[in-house]
């Protein structure tokens, strides 16, 4: 039988809104993919990255323009060289790995060779906000185990001095979302050093992170912007410890496990991110989860409701997915 494929459009509100150093989101925008074979429905979900870059292009039109190919039976192996990396691929990608679990009745994580998910412990972010704001909030998750403050101008140091304050047991890693000059570079990294940051993600623009080869590292430097798949890879070496591995920017769940481990090979810790989105995006993720340092997979803590069925989130701790989610 011929697959058939849906697209659909969809807006999630926040509990509030989410402020990196260069947007502020009010809801989530997403694409969902589903793909029919059967009588079985495989299902993935992405950011319409549109929705918040202008120069991103349109995720439906792309996964629309693919429809001939995706409903003729493509492979995701297949669909590596017949999409780009990104938002689009990554909803079919995961749409056909929930797909092929169903028909082989066997889970994700077996027919990737991985062990299966455990418990998961993931940070929770705070957004980016004048020091006193995040450290009231920073107040309110105190008994979280990570918290993840999103950094980006002038007052990073007291920002983070306020909920190092406020959350003094939490350990705290950093996102500066490209928002550092070089010149700051130096005394900031110093700082989140002092103040017991275990980790900073992407402190300078991409293409513009030379500089981080010159400097000292004294806490890790993850790649996040700077890295998108294994192809990013040879030029983040000496610039970077860490990356990031999303699956938005990898292009799904095929690329991001060979992009994880192709980094790891090349001397790499690897985080693991998401971008805002319901439990339908993080479920595939939680698939990559022991091969990472950390984890920062809070989208659905950060929306004002989640899918159902959902994951569970037991304070930041998240249980194993179920196949009526995903996979």
């Amino acid at each position: 039988m011929t697959r058939r494929l849906a697209v659909r459009q969809e807006s999630w509100p926040l509990k509030q809104p989410f402020v990196i150093s260069r947007l502020r989101q009010e809801t989530a925008e997403l694409v969902v993919v589903e793909i029919e074979l059967d009588g079985l429905v495989g299902r993935g979900e992405t950011e319409r990255a549109e929705a918040f870059d202008p120069d991103a292009p349109p995720v439906a039109g792309e996964i629309e323009r693919a429809r001939r190919e995706i409903e003729r039976g493509i492979t995701r192996y297949e669909l590596l060289s017949f999409m780009p990396a990104g938002n689009a691929r990554t909803a079919v990608d995961c749409a056909l790995w929930d797909l092929e679990a169903k028909a082989a009745g066997r889970p994700a994580w077996e027919l990737a060779g991985l062990e299966a998910p455990g418990a998961i412990t993931t940070a929770y972010t705070l957004s980016l906000g004048t020091p006193e704001a995040m450290a009231a909030e920073a107040t309110r998750n105190a008994k979280r185990p990570l918290l993840k403050l999103k950094l980006g101008g002038a007052d990073d140091l007291e920002r983070v001095a306020a909920v190092r304050a406020a959350a003094p047991d939490c350990r705290l890693i950093a996102d500066a979302n490209e928002g550092w000059q070089e010149s700051d570079l130096a005394d900031f990294l110093q700082g989140l050093a002092a103040a017991g940051v275990a980790l900073i993600e992407q402190p300078l623009p991409a293409g513009r992170d030379a500089a981080l080869i010159e400097v000292e590292h004294p806490l890790p430097v993850c790649a996040d912007e700077s890295f998108q798949d294994r192809a990013s890879l040879p030029a983040l070496a000496g610039r970077y410890d860490y990356v990031n591995i999303k699956l938005d920017k990898a292009g799904g769940l095929t690329e991001a496990l060979a992009a994880a481990r192709a980094a790891q090979a090349a001397g790499f810790r690897l985080m693991l991110g998401c971008n805002v989105g319901t439990s339908l995006a993080m479920a595939p993720a939680c698939l990559l989860a022991g091969l990472a340092d950390f984890v920062d997979l809070d989208g659905p803590l950060l929306l004002a409701r989640d899918r159902t069925p959902g994951l569970t989130y037991n304070g930041s701790i998240i249980e194993p997915p179920n196949a009526e989610l995903w996979g």
